[in-house]
C-alpha cells in the first residue's frame, strides 16, 4: 500500500481521531461539518479495506502513517 494513501484532510482527521477527539470536536477544529468529517473517515476506511474507525487507526499505525 502506498505511503500517501490518505488525502491531507483525511490525514488531519485521523491525526485528531488518535487524540481521542470526537466527530464534533474535529469538525469544529477544522472548520468543516460533522458530515464532512464522517465522509473523510468513510473514504479512508474504504481505501484501507477495513471495517471501522478502530481498524483504520490500527492499519494506519502499522503503515507508519499515524502514530500515537
Amino acid at each position: 500500500m502506498e505511503k500517501n494513501i490518505l488525502t491531507s484532510r483525511e490525514q488531519e482527521v485521523f491525526d485528531l481521531l488518535v487524540l481521542n477527539k470526537s466527530t464534533r470536536e474535529i469538525a469544529s477544529f477544522l472548520g468543516i461539518s460533522e458530515k464532512t468529517v464522517r465522509n473523510h473517515v468513510s473514504n479512508a476506511i474504504q481505501k484501507l479495506g477495513v471495517k471501522g474507525r478502530t481498524q483504520a487507526v490500527i492499519e494506519l499505525a502499522k503503515l507508519g502513517i499515524i502514530s500515537f
